[in-house]
């Protein structure tokens, strides 16, 4: 039997995915040949050939949102809502098969009109895995919904996705920056632009929309390499600081990764010279925890001045580094590189004949030069003995004093589902990672779990309670929870914010506590359970484990509880 598959979903990121891997599966056990097309925003679309679909004995589309199937007129074609799907998948392809019928009246996707107003769009969050991708997914489902054209940018983890070209900022009519992160809009110049946060536009979509529409300026480009926001001046602390923590991250996480790998060949084995174990800890901790504050430092003051700020930004990291002023002295140095430096560049004016030397030369001479001397002798001593008595505390403190670490910085994880607060949790653990105190992001990383883990346990221990879209909404939630995306949660949070939130936070808060009790390590800031697999990168496992699963069960059995059935209600989106 030979099958051509379409899944899609309004968002093309969980059920879209999770539907075309099952149904793999499935026909693999069936022993079926098969092509999937997965319609999705975060992976390579493998789109179906005029081949394929002439080959196929039968054409599959599980989709809750409007397909093309024009393309498919003459076939025998199954169509159902993808969430058919998620439970006895072999019985549901046998079930298209023998149901499938000739296609002869065709649903096209409505082309835009002539007229409808044209919109582009970036996404970017610090970490540019959930909010990237899920703001992006929000404001092209309601921009279609108002009937506007709109293509979104995202700039995620993986890089650019999508890309904005040069014709379709031409033709856009307005531009929306959704991003928690500086983002570059040299290109945007002359355009309409209005600037809002990525959970603003995930969560009043319809809103921001509007918003834009109506408040958006026309953005001009300055001189000297620095583009400058007429829309809104670039004073965002915590938005210049998850700049600096976005570009960090990579090299974190890398020689987090490479530090637990050399501990494969014994907790000491990197002290012998030439060996493997050796070469590993030196690529990851002499090497790249090495650079972890002076990019901290340098994108921060790159986010307040742009390019001209980078390079008196890295200085400054590399003086907060070596004088020990740990990673408070590195966002002391960032904002102090990048404001000297957006100083001179705003009030310095010089003859036109050497204009082209402030960005290059005179910039970067004076603000590295201002940001050096006060790193040496003004902050460097008092901010180093405030990292060493911090890394003390943390390293010589009792029991009670590590419950109560714990719990604060696990509430915190679970308080806004990666918005400020959580971010704000994260970069502190991040930032100690750099003083080989590990187990503050343990417990950061287990209770941000939780939410996503919460809800996907509470849909299934009251399925009675929730309408079938919120029971796949809650196994989408549970596999982003186990990937460590906080985000997971947010369609029931915004649902239910006064039931959800705080059994988060007390799932959070408890798992934070334990993990701190257990003394429980993590060495990479990022990757959920994925982290296991890297032997060392967590310790000790299974307490840990037992850590997130009695969060977990404390999320999910209260909400579970607290819930009321809403079966009559409207469907969380997909």
């Amino acid at each position: 039997m030979k099958l051509a598959i379409v899944t899609a979903c309004p968002s093309g990121i969980a059920n879209s995915v999770i539907a075309a891997g099952l149904m793999k599966k499935a026909a693999s056990e069936l022993n079926w040949e098969i092509n999937i097309e997965c319609q999705s925003t975060i992976i390579p679309v493998d789109t179906l050939t005029q081949a394929q679909i002439e080959a196929a004995d039968c054409i599959v589309i599980a989709a809750n949102t409007t397909v093309d199937n024009s393309r498919f007129k003459g076939k025998k074609v199954y169509q159902s809502n993808i969430a058919e799907c998620l439970t006895d998948v072999k019985d549901y392809l046998q079930n298209a098969v023998e149901k499938a019928q000739l296609l002869t009246q065709v649903t096209q996707a409505a082309a835009p009109s002539p007229s409808a107003k044209k919109i582009v769009a970036i996404t970017a969050c610090p970490t540019g895995v959930a909010h990237t991708f899920m703001a992006a997914a929000a404001l092209e489902e309601e921009s279609k919904r108002l009937g506007y054209e709109i293509k979104v940018e995202t700039r995620g983890s993986v890089g650019a996705k999508n890309q904005l070209t040069a014709d379709d900022i031409s033709a856009a009519d307005l531009v929306i920056i959704a991003a928690d992160i500086e983002v570059d809009l040299a290109r945007f110049a002359g355009k309409k632009l209005y600037k809002t946060s990525t959970g603003l536009a995930l969560k009043k979509t319809n809103q921001e929309i509007n918003n834009a529409f109506a408040q958006a300026t026309v953005y001009q480009s300055q001189e000297g390499g620095r583009s400058a926001d007429n829309v809104k001046e670039k004073t965002g602390v915590y938005k210049h600081l998850m700049t600096g923590v976005s570009h960090m991250l990579p090299v974190v996480v890398a020689g987090g990764l490479l530090i637990a790998l050399s501990f494969v060949f014994g907790i000491e084995a990197f002290k012998e010279e030439g060996t493997l174990a050796a070469a590993l800890m030196t690529i990851g901790g002499a090497s790249a925890f090495a650079l972890m504050i002076p990019v901290l430092s340098g994108f921060i003051a790159f986010s307040i001045a742009d390019r001209p700020g980078l390079a008196p930004g890295l200085i400054g990291g590399m003086l907060a580094s070596s004088t020990g002023a740990g990673f408070l002295g590195g966002i002391i140095a960032g904002f102090l590189a990048g404001y000297v430096a957006k100083f001179i560049a705003d009030k310095v004016n010089l003859p036109e004949s050497m204009a082209a030397l402030k960005p290059i030369l005179i910039i970067p001479l004076v603000a590295s030069l201002v940001t050096g001397l006060v790193m040496i002798y003004v902050v460097g001593a008092p901010v180093s003995a405030i990292m060493a008595s911090l890394t003390q505390f943390l390293a010589n403190m009792g029991s009670a004093n590590a419950i109560l670490l714990g719990t604060l910085l696990g509430a915190m994880m679970c308080f806004d589902l990666g918005g400020p607060v959580n971010k704000t949790a994260y970069t502190f653990g991040v930032g100690l990672l750099a003083s080989q105190t590990y187990a503050p992001m343990a417990a950061i990383m287990a209770a941000g779990m939780v939410p996503p883990l919460g809800m996907g346990l509470a849909t299934f221990l009251a399925k009675s309670k929730f309408i079938k879209a919120e029971a796949e909404a809650g196994k989408a939630a549970f596999v982003l929870g186990l990937c460590f995306i906080s985000e997971g949660a947010i369609p029931f949070a915004a649902k239910d914010p006064m039931r959800v939130i705080p059994c988060c936070i007390a799932g959070g808060a408890l798992t934070g506590a334990l993990s701190m009790l257990f003394g429980a390590q993590l060495l990479a800031p990022h990757g959920g359970l994925f982290v296991l697999l890297i032997p060392g990168a967590i310790s000790p496992v299974m307490l840990y484990l037992g850590a997130i699963a009695a969060g977990t069960a404390v999320t999910g059995f209260s909400y579970a509880f607290l819930k009321k059935s809403d079966k009559q209600e409207a469907p969380i989106a997909a």
